[in-house]
């Protein structure tokens, strides 16, 4: 076999290979939806509707219900204890008046309702309460009769007296808690958008290099017949054919994986939309940038302002201190007082229950004192006080840190559009030095060596301003993430917390 044969064989199997894939996704696009997005596209569908958004949406309406919980505590209650009926059929071993034992057979009805109204008392961290009550019970044996018991009216009220008061501290902790679940949502749907970015870059890039694959490949196709023509004319020496013939095979084996490579990046993009296969993505590239300089002291602010990490930070520290507090009311004195003031009545008939009731009262002055516990309670407490300890250290620490991830991303991110700048110019002039180049390996002014390094020059410079592009909407949403702030728009981020609860 010659080796014009074997070239044009080697053609037509880089053409089938190519092509052939080509078909059978033209036949499959009939059946997908075809989108055509761009950046701001791909973060709006992100936050949308991408399966991140919406566990962030589930984890913030979890957050919603347990304050909602929290406040409902914070609340009179109203409870209703009912039991229609108790009956009990049963023998049972009796006394007799002339001292003997004997069995008797006996059946008892026992009927209450009782309604109560308590009431938590943060001041204090007591409890009191109001309550009404009626008994009813009916012996069903030979003689039958029934009998009530009635509380019309009873007030109590309990108070534990250890210094320390778990209302008091829920008053501090939970909203702290909401509040940082809101910024906690607006921080995760920022991550969203910072994700979407990496994917839309992925994309965008394999888009290039599929590009840039078959552009080579047809660049090299033409050269190599070119070369192969010079061949057979003696103008070029073998070994200068074999590295066109060698070229032209990379270029075709490039363009079979970057093909390859475009359907993975798809799926992966497609997959974190929440597409399915039915949807075909391609992404436009964008070009423009906002004009954005960012102050380094308003980063600070904003982020002190905003970040869920500062409010956790703050909460870390009330729950160190809650902890102390409670270890503290543990080491001593545990005394509880109950007091209770009502009325009563028993009658044979309902509406006696109800005329003229008896008083009655009640007072409970419980305390408990360790007189020898081997120091546990003092271990206690002071294991509490070093834990709190360490958390302020850490939150010292972790402040520091994150100040300094700002003031990083904030010097990183204003040096980026002087970095796209650089890295456009030097795209423009790669790509008009591989055409010069080109020309001049058509009129045999250069070898292929040449030509192959500006090709490689022009594929770098290419994919390197694609990458200065991502860095600076990698650091542009970074900062956002930080910060919760719109840089653009100059307002803070915000989101309407209702229409999450809703949808």
């Amino acid at each position: 076999m010659n080796n014009k044969v074997f070239s044009a064989g080697i053609r037509y199997f880089l053409a089938l290979c190519i092509l052939v894939p080509g078909t059978n996704a033209t036949r499959a696009q009939q059946d997908t939806l075809q989108l055509k997005l761009t950046l701001e596209d791909v973060v709006e569908v992100a936050r949308e509707q991408s399966p991140m958004a919406t566990m962030a949406r589930h984890q913030f309406r979890s957050s919603y219900w347990e304050f909602r919980t929290y406040q409902a505590s914070l609340l009179p209650s109203l409870t209703l204890n009912s039991t229609l009926p108790d009956i009990n059929r049963s023998i049972d071993k009796i006394v007799r008046d002339d001292g003997t034992e004997g069995f008797v057979s006996r059946a008892v009805m026992n009927s209450s309702v009782e309604m109560e109204v308590s009431q938590n008392v943060g001041l204090t961290g007591g409890n009191i309460f109001l309550n009404s009550s009626l008994q009813r019970i009916d012996n069903l044996g030979d003689n039958p009769d029934l009998s009530y018991l009635s509380y019309p009216f009873t007030v109590g009220f309990s108070q534990p007296i250890n210094g320390y008061n778990s209302f008091k501290w829920e008053k501090k902790i939970e909203p702290a808690k909401y509040e940082e679940a809101k910024k906690e949502l607006i921080h995760t749907l920022e991550q969203v958008n910072n994700r979407a970015v990496g994917y839309f870059f992925d994309l965008i890039l394999a888009q290039i290099n599929l590009e840039i694959a078959k552009k080579n490949f047809a660049n090299s196709d033409t050269l190599y017949n070119i070369a192969t023509g010079r061949y057979q004319l003696g103008t070029i020496a073998e070994n200068e054919l074999l590295n066109m013939e060698l070229g032209f095979l990379n270029a075709g084996t490039a363009l079979n994986a970057a093909n390859i490579d475009l359907e993975v990046k798809k799926f992966r993009l497609r997959s974190f939309l929440g597409y399915n296969e039915m949807v075909d993505i391609e992404l436009v590239l964008p070009n423009e940038i906002p004009k954005v300089n960012i102050d380094l002291a308003r980063a600070l602010q904003e982020a002190n302002a905003n970040n869920p990490e500062v409010l956790a930070m703050q909460r870390r520290l009330l729950e160190a201190e809650q902890e102390v507090a409670r270890a503290r009311s543990q080491k001593g004195l545990q005394a509880n007082l109950f007091a209770l003031y009502g009325l009563s009545k028993n009658a044979d008939d309902l509406g006696g229950v109800y005329v003229d009731p008896e008083d009655q009262q009640r007072l409970r002055v419980g305390f408990e004192i360790p007189i020898l516990d081997w120091g546990l309670g003092r271990g206690r407490y002071r294991m509490a006080q070093s834990a709190e300890e360490v958390v302020k250290t850490n939150v010292i620490q972790s402040r520091s840190d994150f100040e300094q991830q700002i003031f990083l991303q904030v010097m990183q991110f204003n040096l980026q559009d002087d970095q796209l700048l650089i890295a456009s110019k030097s795209d423009t002039i790669a790509e008009k030095r591989y055409e010069v180049t080109k020309q001049r390996f058509l009129i045999g002014r250069i070898d292929v060596l040449e030509l192959n390094d500006a090709l490689e020059a022009k594929d770098v410079a290419r994919r390197g301003y694609v990458q200065a592009l991502r860095n600076y909407w990698d650091y542009f949403y970074s900062l956002r993430i930080l910060t919760l702030y719109d840089w653009i728009n100059d307002v803070r981020l915000e989101q309407d917390f209702n229409e999450v609860l809703l949808r």
